[in-house]
């Protein structure tokens, strides 16, 4: 069995919606292309290792449509070269227009499909793909998460964790790292049970200890 990791773009307030460009989704969205202003090497370079391994990719609707787009006539690059030759997997109840190469649409049974395209690779990269990150979520139908959370706070737009979440437990794979314009990349992986409770008052918690 592979695993399935989600690559997510975020602001301090957890909005994930458009990062790339303000023409991906105009309608109602008045901050497209929220990430342009803050990249810079270090993130690149993060992002270009967070991909190392990839051999196949799974894409909500949306973002197969606006990769899809932009991609194929691309012919410089590490990701570029490494999009352009992987399998795409598509969650779309719809009928997208699959002329990407490699491109298939995944069934209707959205988990099931999911574990199957696990079982068949090794590292799955879910890019962006909000909608269908809150399935994965939910089916806990992922490995790793990486989220590069940025130094801007929206109060608008689609969020990472949105309604419906389950209470899930996470362990940090490795430091966090900042960039120099303030973009701080999380790594973490998927850890068993659910979160626990408990009284900071408690003797253990060394509450009250002057020593």
């Amino acid at each position: 069995m592979g695993l399935i990791h989600i690559e997510l773009f975020a602001t301090l307030d957890l909005v994930g919606q458009l990062p790339g460009g303000p023409d991906e989704d105009p309608a109602g969205f008045p901050f497209g292309g929220w990430q342009a202003p803050l990249l810079d090497e270090v993130a690149g370079a993060q992002v270009g290792a967070a991909y190392e391994g990839t051999d196949a990719l799974l894409l909500g609707r949306r973002t197969y449509d606006i990769f899809a787009a932009y991609w194929p006539h691309q012919e410089d690059g590490e990701i570029a070269a490494l999009f352009n030759s992987v399998p795409k997997y598509v969650a779309s109840r719809g009928r997208p227009d699959l002329s990407w190469a490699g491109s298939t649409q995944l069934g209707p049974d959205l988990a099931g499909a999911v574990r199957e395209v696990r079982d068949r690779h090794e590292h799955v990269a879910v890019v962006g793909s909000l909608d269908l990150v809150q399935t994965l979520l939910r089916e806990k139908l992922f490995d790793r998460l990486d989220l590069w959370v940025h130094p801007v706070v929206l109060g608008v737009g689609k969020k990472v964790f949105e309604g419906g979440a389950v209470p899930t437990n996470v362990t940090l794979l490795e430091p966090p790292v900042a960039s120099p314009k303030g973009t701080v990349y999380l790594r973490y992986g998927l850890a068993a049970g659910t979160p626990g409770t408990g009284d900071m008052s408690a003797p253990d918690r060394g509450a009250g200890r002057d020593d």
